[in-house]
């Protein structure tokens, strides 16, 4: 395979992990869970996951730097702050309205990679983000959506979580000297889980709630398709292609998480929501497409 399109296929994979959860903690609350113990399961149970892949890969202890320490620090604080505002923001906002605004991370990453690196945006990107907006709101099926009498912190949360997502995108597009990926990814993990572990249901492993009940099974598949895939593939791919790139390529998961949805949930499908998911895909390939050609 072409080396220039192994690391955007890699945050596809990664990306298309992360759309498959919203439908496990669907089934997860069918089965009576709230959506706060899924996610405090997702955490726990990936840390522990990440941590049992390093002991079993890993021969020597990292030698980071300060700096080096603070970024990965800093990324795992994001991720799991981003799993909390998202939730609020589901909570106040129609779940559909919720995935567009946390999508609006595309532009936002976008943008914060040009001010970081002090660039301005290609006309391809720009062109990718026209795509990536009109697709968003076909597919997650808003137009339908009555959106007057909505609570003002719903928005707020909702763009919270899109920040917060592009921020962790552009801490974990910096390399660390000093340490492998697998070690990387575990310190990401252990700080996403001591966050998501003080804001939402830490009772649950000490109760015996997690490891005495299905609990168990949702928190390994939502750890492994939650925290250690997309974590482990965003570290080894997204500083080989940047901030920017990473942010636009990441909109895989929205079509992956509908498409998932019609599958196990039997939700429907309308044409609106199948002209989105074509208008995302052509969007997020259009950047990696334009630049192969260049290249050529």
């Amino acid at each position: 395979m072409n080396k220039n399109l192994i690391y955007p296929l890699l945050i596809v994979i990664g990306s298309s992990s992360y759309g498959i959860l919203s439908t496990i903690i669907k089934v997860a609350m069918n089965h009576g869970f709230e959506t706060k113990e899924a996610v405090t399961s997702q955490y726990f149970i990936g840390f522990f996951l990440a941590f049992i892949l390093f002991i079993i890969t890993q021969r020597a202890l990292p030698k980071l730097t300060g700096k080096g320490f603070l970024i990965i620090m800093l990324s795992g604080l994001l991720t799991g702050n981003t799993g909390i505002v998202y939730g609020q923001a589901v909570h106040y906002l129609p779940a559909s309205l919720a995935v567009v605004m946390l999508f609006q991370f595309t532009w936002i990453g976008l943008f914060l990679d040009c001010i970081i690196r002090r660039r301005r945006p290609t006309r391809s990107e720009l062109i990718s983000l026209v795509f990536l907006v009109i697709g968003t709101i076909l597919a997650a099926g808003i137009l339908d959506v009555d959106l007057s009498g909505l609570d003002w912190r719903g928005w707020a949360f909702g763009l919270a979580s899109a920040l917060s997502f592009a921020c962790f995108m552009q801490f974990n597009s910096k390399p660390v000297e000093g340490i492998s990926k697998i070690g990387r990814m575990t310190i990401m993990s252990f700080f996403a889980m001591l966050i998501v572990m003080v804001f939402q249901s830490p009772e649950i492993v000490f109760n015996g709630k997690l490891f005495g009940t299905e609990l168990l099974y949702f928190g390994l598949a939502l750890g492994f398709f939650g925290i250690v895939l997309p974590i482990l593939l965003f570290t080894i791919s997204v500083p080989k292609v940047g901030g920017g790139i990473a942010s636009i390529l990441s909109a895989m998961e929205l079509p992956v998480a509908i498409i998932t949805s019609v599958l196990v949930l039997q939700e429907h499908l309308t044409l609106f929501q199948v002209c989105g998911i074509i208008l995302v895909l052509i969007g997020m390939t259009l950047p990696t497409f334009l630049q192969k050609k260049l290249v050529k």
